[in-house]
């Protein structure tokens, strides 16, 4: 079952969302209209909450979990990702924030407190440290990763299309699995 509740935290989905029945999604966790959540993705909100707005795609083995309130976070850190986002495949989000309209490139790690900014790609095996903002309207790219240029409006289009372009994706999913 993909959608499990955590104590007294029960996942809830958006309308027009499709979550993957190899999927799973854990507790504390909102995410809005027409996304998707694809194979073998996990979402655990079990000690803070998990919130994803609308349009956005999490990709096939991504893991998305919180940062804990404790003794060395006495806030702790939620997930909170906005909308028209594409997560690559297994990308790994951690107690950060990502703004709308960004592409989140394969296997990048995204750690603790970061802040990605509105229309930002970050490319492929990228890492973003703790406490690390990437501004808005760049690439950026490697580990630890680093701002490599402005983007185009190409690439500005792109980001909305990719977007876009997994809302039609997903609802051919819900046709063909209804």
């Amino acid at each position: 079952m993909p959608l499990r509740p955590y104590l007294q935290y029960q996942p809830i989905i958006g309308q027009g969302t499709y979550v993957d029945e190899n999927a799973v999604i854990i507790g504390q966790v909102t995410i809005g209209e027409d996304c998707s959540i694809w194979p073998f993705a996990s979402l655990r909100g079990d000690m803070h909450h998990i919130h994803i707005g609308d349009r956005t795609s999490v990709q096939d083995g991504c893991v998305l979990h919180i940062t804990h309130a404790g003794d060395f976070n006495p806030n702790g850190a939620p997930l909170t990702i906005g909308s028209d986002v594409t997560i690559g495949h297994k990308v790994m989000l951690h107690g950060c924030t990502i703004y709308d309209a960004c592409l989140i490139g394969m296997g990048s790690i995204v750690l603790d407190g970061a802040i990605i900014e509105t229309e930002v790609i970050l490319g492929a095996g990228s890492l973003v440290p703790p406490g690390k903002t990437l501004q808005s309207g760049y690439l950026w790219v490697g580990s630890p990763a680093i701002k490599k240029r402005a983007l185009t409006q190409e690439e500005k289009i792109y980001i909305r299309y990719s977007a876009s372009n997994y809302v039609k994706l997903k609802n051919t999913y819900l046709q063909g699995n209804d």
